[in-house]
């Protein structure tokens, strides 16, 4: 049996681990854009205040699993999944190749949302979604003397990128649309909590602001709300969008996510989806460490006939990773 997986994430490497402990008969083929290795994408947001980050974040090279006969194909986008002869291309080095597969995984997890209104600038701000994208902003702190950032975006990313950046030093300014930060996750007096640790640290914290243009003069970017203020980058850090382009194009249902079953399989039989880009039958997307590693573990050991009959979520908890905040009411979910 052959199972590919798409996907480098805590789901993929998880998953395509176990199944490798379970069928020792399997070839597995994990195929990932990554270069890197297998890192902790929620220490991402804790990158500026350590100095060694790039090589602590690192959980596991993808040597180390190709010694485990997990074949690993890095820096490799599939292009296109033919459904009818269980096949996908790749390209690599501007070379295509096809790989057949039986059991077809796809764990192609989550990009940055921007939100429509920002999109006409996107050559003005950076996100925070990926060691690459990590590596960019460190560089741009490098290049400047205590750099001014500004921060569009008050959820969960957001407060902690800000909370990050201030604690390391730099001057922060966090613009929010709505009334109060991650009215998601926090009740009302929790968020009020957080917005004075926030401040304390020296984040400007900017509630209610509806920004109407961003603009570049210089070295500097403009931000104009009812007033313009000017700074030396800007991140835009307003939450997350599976990647589902990959199987809407194959003919997958896509809804919020990649649709699949109680057993997190698609329409199509040979194929599954996990973590943050599989949205299940409750119309939920399970997009925390826990709950992803938890359907990973599970789907290996369905596929190898040791699991209940339905994937549940477990029981788990979120947490702003905020320097000094300390919710006092549990977290929404």
């Amino acid at each position: 049996m052959h199972v590919i997986i798409i996907g480098s994430g805590v789901a993929g490497i998880s998953f395509a681990e176990k199944c490798r402990a379970l069928t020792a008969d399997a070839e597995i083929t994990l195929i990932t854009q990554e270069n890197d290795g297998y890192y902790s994408r929620p220490l991402l947001s804790r990158g500026f205040t350590k100095d060694d980050i790039e090589h602590t974040i690192i959980l596991k090279t993808f040597d180390k699993l190709r010694d485990s006969n997990i074949t690993v194909l890095s820096d490799t986008t599939v292009t296109s999944i033919e459904r009818a002869n269980k096949m996908l291309t790749v390209c690599h080095a501007d070379q295509e190749k096809t790989f057949n597969y039986d059991k077809l995984i796809i764990a192609t997890g989550s990009k940055a949302f921007i939100p429509p209104p920002y999109r006409p600038f996107n050559e003005l701000f950076f996100c925070l979604n990926s060691l690459s994208d990590l590596k960019t902003l460190r560089r741009i702190r490098a290049s400047v003397d205590k750099p001014n950032w500004a921060i569009i975006g008050g959820g969960l990313i957001g407060c902690e990128v800000a909370s990050d950046l201030a604690t390391a030093g730099d001057k922060v300014t966090l613009f929010h649309v709505m009334d109060r930060l991650m009215e998601r996750q926090l009740v009302p007096e929790d968020s009020a909590t957080l917005k004075q640790v926030l401040e304390n640290s020296g984040v400007s914290v900017l509630l209610n602001q509806t920004i109407s243009t961003l603009s570049k003069a210089q070295e500097k970017i403009s931000i104009t709300t009812d007033t313009t203020q000017e700074f030396d980058a800007v991140i835009v850090a307003c939450g997350f969008q599976p990647r589902t382009e990959l199987a809407a194009q194959a003919g997958l249902a896509i809804g919020r996510g990649i649709k699949v079953n109680d057993q997190l399989q698609t329409e199509d039989e040979a194929i599954y989806a996990l973590g943050d880009v599989a949205e299940l039958p409750n119309g939920k997307l399970y997009a925390f460490i826990l709950p992803i590693r938890n359907q990973a573990l599970w789907l290996a050991n369905h596929l190898a006939g040791q699991a209940p009959q339905n994937w549940s979520p477990p029981v788990f908890q979120t947490k702003a990773k905020v320097h000094g905040f300390e919710a006092a009411h549990p977290y929404q979910v």
